[in-house]
């Protein structure tokens, strides 16, 4: 066998083995990803659970606050009926809003505030708040690693091939962005 022929052969095993490799990675990203996305539904899915418990306990106490009550209960549904990563994350945002001009309601509310049911509820909801920001933190980390590997070359000519799409990030409104304001 010609030299030629060997260094050929051996060339495209190399090629083949680097695609093979690109695509494995490529695809384990992607898994990575995905999951990532999961834990970010499991703690929203926890914390949507909380909220019913948090509507009737509160209802009790404010029943004239049907308003701000009826705002969180359809930021709620509207994320139970997301299609996509953006819609539920844009639901997500509506429903911290409603729940902060519920606790603000609550502050209305001394005996509501000394409820013990109530006092639970917040505490549970605000430690699922942690892990909900941090699952997000998690998830855009991962996507940064993953898209790295779809756009910066060599991976890239892999990902093409094989029609690996860039992942979205998830953003925060400009409500959630803004700092809040503290008077005295």
């Amino acid at each position: 066998m010609p030299t030629t022929a060997i260094v050929i052969i051996a060339v495209a095993a190399i090629v083949l083995l680097y695609v093979m490799a690109t695509y494995n990675k490529l695809v384990a990203k992607r898994n990575k990803v995905a999951n990532s996305w999961s834990q970010i539904d499991v703690q929203l899915k926890r914390r949507f659970d909380l909220i019913p418990n948090l509507v009737e306990t509160v209802k009790g106490y404010a029943a004239h606050e049907k308003q701000t009550l009826e705002q969180v209960v359809r930021a709620r549904t509207k994320y139970m009926s997301a299609t996509s990563h953006q819609e539920a994350m844009d639901a997500h945002s509506e429903l911290t809003r409603s729940l902060g001009r519920l606790f603000a309601v609550a502050e209305a509310y001394p005996e509501l505030k000394a409820n013990t049911n109530f006092l639970k509820l917040q505490e549970e909801l605000s430690k699922t708040e942690d892990k909900i920001s941090f699952s997000r933190q998690f998830y855009n980390d991962v996507v940064m690693d993953y898209n790295n590997s779809v756009q910066m070359f060599p991976s890239s000519i892999v990902a093409s091939l094989f029609k690996f799409r860039p992942e979205e990030f998830i953003r925060i409104d400009e409500a959630e962005a803004a700092a809040p304001q503290v008077k005295f």
